[in-house]
């Protein structure tokens, strides 16, 4: 398809603002980058370029402080991940537009109340649950292109250190998001040569969000992020559902 130079340049900007919420938080550029480029381009379209530059922002952020990835976690999840990718990748060719939009505006507003509403201390969940996550996040991250959210709420209630948590989370998002792109691959996603040109196009702009995220992280908690992200995700969800009926 041909994407006018307005429209990468507003797909530009969406993608600076996904890699710096994922820059700062390991995770949930998606369920911006995806809600606000559907307005511009077609969902398929969104998921194919999103998965190019979420790949080229986890490689960097997933693959550092490896001593920190605790294997017995995402070695759990990683089989898991595989079978929801393969669930997700059917779900998505055979799924009609309209129900997919409704689909991702519920799960964007589910999220988000999560994220508003936690709060202190959380309960420590049993290992076991982590074949949940892993399969969870596997189908959203082809489905809807946000796979970090459930690995995310698991790994939380694990009871790891900070380091810990975001090396673990960092392995899982560049397992799932590497899979999205080769389910892409396969299915002819990313067989448009205009989805490469605009992701390439978008990219700079991505790896200026990285780095501004490294400076913002500093400045402020994620606490206060993660509520500001919260009412974001609400509105946009909103917005999605009321497009879909």
């Amino acid at each position: 398809m041909s994407v006018s130079p307005a429209d990468i340049a507003a797909l530009a900007a969406i993608a600076f603002l996904g890699a710096v919420i994922f820059g700062i938080t390991g995770f949930g550029a998606a369920l911006v980058t995806i809600p606000l480029s559907t307005w511009i381009v077609p969902l398929p379209f969104a998921l194919a370029m999103f998965a190019l530059l979420d790949l080229a922002n986890t490689l960097r952020f997933g693959l550092a402080d490896p001593k920190n990835a605790l294997r017995a976690e995402w070695g759990r999840m990683a089989p898991m991940i595989l079978l929801g990718t393969l669930a997700g990748i059917t779900a998505l060719v055979n799924l009609p537009r309209q129900a997919a939009m409704l689909a991702l505006g519920v799960f964007v507003i589910a999220v988000a109340l999560s994220t508003l509403t936690q709060g202190g201390a959380l309960r420590q969940v049993a290992r076991g649950w982590a074949w949940v996550a892993g399969l969870a996040g596997g189908i959203t991250s082809t489905l809807f292109g946000a796979g970090g959210p459930p690995y995310a709420i698991y790994l939380s209630r694990r009871g790891l250190s900070n380091a810990q948590y975001r090396a673990t989370l960092g392995r899982c998002t560049t397992l799932s998001i590497s899979l999205r792109v080769l389910a892409f691959l396969l299915t002819g996603l990313l067989l448009d040569l205009s989805v490469w040109l605009t992701a390439l196009a978008a990219l700079p702009a991505a790896l200026l969000g990285m780095y501004v995220a490294a400076k913002i992280f500093r400045a402020l908690s994620r606490e206060l992020l993660m509520r500001a992200v919260g009412l974001m995700l609400a509105a946009t969800g909103v917005s999605l559902i009321l497009r879909a009926i």
